[in-house]
């Protein structure tokens, strides 16, 4: 059934998510917690937010979302940049150091995208790229 397999997948990306969020919890002063971790990608996501954007998506208040950021920037993981149309507005970006933190998620789709490329033949892979665009294009 289409739900059923739809649904084993999607929990399978998230408890890929889930592991490496608790796995990179350590004692170093830089260390992202669980929920650092959640918002940076967010941002991430969010794809050059400013604050107030951040705040909306993740539903907490400004002052909550401010005082977030701030400890992202003090850590290294985000960067605030100046918008040239609107000095009085910050966009929110991820560092570098993020981005390689953020490679353990990669290194699970390069993994699978290999494995797809192992057992698949063209035509399969040609099909399922065309289900996968149709798929994101139905979806908010």
């Amino acid at each position: 059934m289409l739900e059923k397999e739809f649904e084993k997948l999607y929990y399978k990306f998230r408890n890929n998510y889930c592991k490496n969020l608790f796995s990179s919890v350590n004692d170093e002063k830089d260390s992202l917690s669980p929920t650092e971790s959640y918002c940076v990608e967010a941002i991430f996501l969010l794809n050059r937010p400013t604050v107030h954007q951040f705040a909306n998506f993740v539903n907490i208040s400004q002052p909550n979302a401010t005082y977030r950021v701030s400890n992202l920037i003090s850590k290294g993981y985000i960067r605030k940049v100046l918008s040239l149309d609107d000095r009085r507005e910050y966009f929110l970006e991820v560092t570098d150091k993020f981005s390689k933190n953020y490679g353990v998620n990669a290194s699970f789709n390069a993994e699978l995208m290999n494995n797809i490329r192992d057992k698949f033949s063209k035509e399969e892979i040609d099909q399922l790229e065309r289900l996968i665009k149709k798929v994101n294009e139905l979806m908010i």
